[in-house]
């Protein structure tokens, strides 16, 4: 998954817990704490894509890194 596509991902569920917390559901712990669990995975996948990008984007510039 590219970063750009985990992050929309991230503001989909950002859109969700607003629309749920409007619908009266931040009471149901069940599906609040599915539904923080779910955006903390894609932020730790974020993070890591970011990194993964760096790193691509680095090799690109400055070649293959020794030592």
């Amino acid at each position: 998954m590219l970063s750009s596509e985990i992050r929309a991902r991230l503001i989909e569920l950002a859109h969700e817990r607003v629309a749920a917390e409007r619908a009266g559901l931040a009471g149901n712990r069940s599906y609040m704490d599915d539904l923080e669990s779910e955006i903390v995975a894609y932020r730790l996948a974020l993070v890591g894509a970011a990194v993964t990008d760096i790193a691509v984007i680095r090799g690109e510039l400055f070649g293959r890194q020794f030592g």
